[in-house]
């Protein structure tokens, strides 16, 4: 048996609003990238917790969520 964590996967979340780095704060460890059509948070999720809890700030902070992409499994 392995006691070895793996990494945690490494979500994508797409919202239709443009984000400024001044966000970057308010979603941790998630990368910020603005283009025309929106914003793209990427980076590591701990757990399912962890990515409710990234949802719920989207809705709490009023913004559109396009879409969810796991990049790694």
């Amino acid at each position: 048996m392995s006691t070895q964590q793996s990494a945690p996967p490494i979500y994508q979340i797409r919202v239709k609003e443009q984000l400024n780095k001044q966000w970057g704060c308010w979603f941790g460890a998630l990368n910020i990238q603005v283009d025309q059509d929106g914003t793209w948070l990427t980076g590591p999720v701990a757990d399912q917790a962890a990515l409710f809890g990234i949802l719920r700030k989207v809705r709490d902070a009023g913004l559109t969520l396009i879409s969810i992409n796991c990049l790694t499994e």
